[in-house]
């Protein structure tokens, strides 16, 4: 996990938040993808799917939907490209309704 946050440490706004013993990787505000079982997984977006035509397509855990497996880690360049290329067509976080506060 370390390693992929460092690669993709070109850009400052990502952010790697720990889910359920793995961690869930957001960019520009937007869930992008996961780090599962030292695999870094993204949506299957057109621009991955593109950037990325021959990737295998793994689920993150066992009846999860697939996502697109990123091999080429040490390529800075090509990760942020593909983060750019991705996140207009990620969606934005839904916002939450404020919690009500319990009537006593």
């Amino acid at each position: 996990m370390e390693y992929v946050k460092e690669q993709l440490s070109t850009r400052p706004d990502v952010i790697i938040r720990p889910m359920m013993g793995e961690y869930l990787v957001y960019w520009g505000g937007r869930l992008g993808g996961d780090i599962c079982d030292n695999r870094l997984l993204v949506k299957p977006v057109p621009a991955a799917l593109e950037l990325l035509p021959k990737a295998a397509m793994e689920p993150p855990y066992p009846g999860a939907k697939s996502m697109v497996l990123v091999e080429n880690l040490e390529d800075r360049a090509f990760l942020r490209r593909l983060m750019e290329a991705m996140e207009p067509e990620l969606p934005l976080p839904k916002k939450r309704k404020p919690k009500k506060k319990a009537v006593q």
